[in-house]
């Protein structure tokens, strides 16, 4: 398993969360979820979890399947925003 961290802008934090569990779904051979907000106020957030299958994840956030991106975009996510990180 690989710790994958993904950091993104929101609309609206309230409405990012209540998202979860369906642009979960959508992370290919991810483990338990956890949102995490920033601590300023602001419209950050990121999204920690880990995935069985590197390869996988990494082709599906290369090319993320269109449904993929209307769910995440219709929670508020700035999709131009996102960034990866995965555990060195």
């Amino acid at each position: 398993m690989s710790k994958i961290l993904i950091t993104h802008d929101v609309k609206d934090v309230e409405r990012w969360l209540q998202g979860n569990a369906e642009r979960a779904a959508a992370i290919p051979g991810r483990g338990t979820i956890t949102d995490l907000v920033a601590s300023d106020g602001s419209n950050r957030t990121a999204v920690l979890t880990e995935v069985d299958d590197l390869e996988a994840f990494n082709a599906f956030i290369a090319s993320p399947p269109p449904e993929a991106v209307a769910k995440a975009e219709s929670h508020g996510v700035l999709m131009a925003t996102l960034t990866v990180y995965v555990e060195a």
